[in-house]
């Protein structure tokens, strides 16, 4: 009996884990990473080297791509939604914690973005920068390295004006300019309230092409090779 006759089985990764093609587009997973079962990668989502994506953990691309870099722990019950127009990126050495959720975002690398944070669309947190626990880091905002956002406090702006959690007016000042329905919505502020049952049609008719999508048994989770630094 031949190696040749019985050929070992190609290598998975991701055993029992869900990768989902969506749009067409199939999950890219270095073959050092760890994807955990019950996590779920949906579309076009690439994991880098020595990467882990833990139990419950949610990567999806929902009209843009995904990167996760080399390095990087995706903790339990955290989720990273890539989005139209808007790039989703997380560089080397990132850390997100558990129910952490990130959306159309750069976290260039050397982060933590800690348990329950959140990243809204258009923001970047710069090289070594911070997100505590509970931390909200609103849309179109840079927090530059080496800054920390507090346990529940606010970020906005660029670069990011750090607010306490119960100064709703300050709060209230920054957010108006950074432009949330126009960033997430693509519509004018004073529209967004008025037009918020066309946009939640809008969203269910995007989320309709999840009708076509296709999850991939264990045998097609084929790892992508590494190839060794220079």
């Amino acid at each position: 009996m031949s190696a040749e006759e019985y050929p070992a089985p190609p290598a998975v990764v991701g055993r029992g884990a869900v990768f989902v093609e969506h749009r067409l587009k199939t999950p890219q997973v270095s073959e050092s990473a760890y994807i955990a079962p019950t996590a779920v990668l949906a579309g076009d989502v690439t994991v880098g080297p020595h990467s882990r994506v833990l139990f419950g953990a949610v990567i999806t691309a929902e009209g843009g791509p995904v990167q996760i870099g080399s390095n990087c722990v995706i903790m339990e019950n955290a989720v990273i939604r890539g989005v139209p127009g808007q790039e989703t990126r997380l560089g080397d050495h990132v850390l997100v914690g558990p129910h952490a959720h990130l959306a159309g975002c750069v976290i260039e690398g050397g982060s933590r973005i800690a348990t329950g944070a959140v990243v809204f669309n258009g923001a970047r947190i710069e090289t070594g920068a911070e997100v505590e626990f509970n931390a909200v880091v609103y849309v179109n905002t840079v927090v530059p390295s080496g800054v920390a956002v507090p346990m529940g406090w606010f970020a906005g702006g660029q670069p990011a004006e750090l607010v306490a959690p119960g100064d709703w007016d300050r709060i209230r000042a920054i957010m108006g300019p950074l432009d949330y329905p126009g960033t997430v919505f693509g519509v004018g502020a004073s529209a967004a309230g008025s037009q918020m049952s066309g946009i939640a049609r809008r969203y269910a008719r995007g989320l309709a092409l999840h009708h076509q999508d296709h999850i991939l048994p264990d045998q097609r989770h084929v790892p992508t090779p590494e190839h060794p630094q220079p």
